[in-house]
This record gives structure tokens, sequence and C-alpha cells, in this order.
């Protein structure tokens, strides 16, 4: 499957940072993925990696960070779904690292805390350069439809290590696998947002004292 030639809707956010997009395609023996990314964007989506759960998480990283995403998979499924997602996680982490080029002017830091129901997931990440992951769920089934939920943690492992950014992700609460992972990519998309956007003050800016991320 390849992504239309129509280019993601772009908005001039300043003469500085006029458009940030940017797109990835990467295949293997075991992949094809294809992903466009528009940092400035509305939560426009078109997704289809043949793992319906996880087009479901990438649409909430679309919608509630208010990125423009497309993303188009193929991957060897009838083994198991492991490939695709990591893959996916991969392209998507490069796609991000892409469109913020040298991150000059954005904020850097984001975190948010979302409820879903009886879930409440805390996200904090940092464009630091410096990949790491925290990883802090405890989800309670293995599976959750036909989706393995050790997954999750390889995606995320994935998309810092290919974007360059610290995040943490901790379960304050939660008994529902479903409510548990949907909460931290919810969670995930605001802290996001937060962390891409340009920061006014520091517009022309890469936001460390080093100068450089």
């Amino acid at each position: 499957m390849q992504l239309s030639d129509k280019p993601l809707e772009t908005q001039e956010m300043s003469h500085s940072h006029p458009f940030r997009t940017a797109s990835v395609r990467r295949t293997t023996g075991e992949t094809d993925v294809e992903v466009r990314v528009n940092l400035d964007g509305t939560g426009v989506c078109q997704i289809k990696t043949g793992v319906p759960f996880l087009d479901h998480m990438l649409h909430q990283i679309s919608s509630h960070g208010l990125i423009d995403l497309e993303i188009a998979a193929t991957g060897d499924i009838e083994i198991d779904d492991h490939h695709t997602n990591e893959d996916v996680g991969i392209t998507l982490g490069q796609t991000l690292g892409k469109a913020l080029g040298d991150r000059k002017g954005i904020h850097r830091f984001g975190h948010f805390i979302a409820p879903l129901d009886e879930a409440l997931i805390q996200v904090s990440l940092d464009f630091s350069g410096r990949p790491h992951l925290t990883y802090g769920l405890d989800i309670p089934t293995q599976r959750v439809g036909t989706y393995d939920t050790q997954l999750v943690r390889e995606f995320f492992v994935a998309i810092v290590n290919h974007s360059q950014m610290t995040l943490h992700i901790r379960q304050l609460d939660g008994i529902n696998s479903h409510h548990i992972i949907e909460a931290t990519f919810k969670a995930f998309a605001r802290a996001l947002r937060m962390a891409i956007e340009i920061d006014p003050r520091r517009a022309s800016q890469i936001p460390s004292s080093k100068g450089v991320l």
C-alpha cells in the first residue's frame, strides 16, 4: 500500500517556521512503511497498518496531538503484529525527527495526565536528543482484541529511539487494558503537542543552554 500523491495540508506558522512537514518510507524484508506528518495540522488522519487496534491508537496521536498524519504499512501480520507495530514506531519516530529539524523554537518539554474512566496515565517527554524510555504500565491482560499488549512498550521504544526523545510513562490508576492503553496514547499525544509547538518567546533559538539538541 502506498500513500496518495496529494500532499498534506500545510499552514504557515511564521516566517521562521514555514512548513514543518516530512515523509519517510522504510522498507525491510518484513515490512513496508510510509509515514507523512504535518506538525502544524488539525488532526487530519489517514492510517492503514493492517493492525486495527494500532490504527485506533495512531488516530489518538493525530487527533489529540493536532498532527496531520498519514501512515500506510504492509507487513508479515500472518506471523504476528510485532514487526509491523515496531516498524511503524520506527518510521513515525524518524518522520517526527525529520519534521522537527534542528528543533529551533519548540517548547521541547511536554506533559499531560489523561483520564479514561478508571484509568489515569501520566506522560512527560523531552525532545532532548537523548533517547530514553521509562515505561510504567501494568496492563492486566495479554491481549486487547487480537493485539498483544506487550507491543505497546515496543512501539514506544521504537518511537523514542528514532525521534531521540526522553519519555516517561506512569500509570497512576487503571484496571481495564483498553482504557489504560488508550489513555496512554492520548496523554502522549497531548504531551507531544505541547513539546513541538513553537514558543513565541524563543522562536528563533534552539531550546537548550548548550545551543544544540
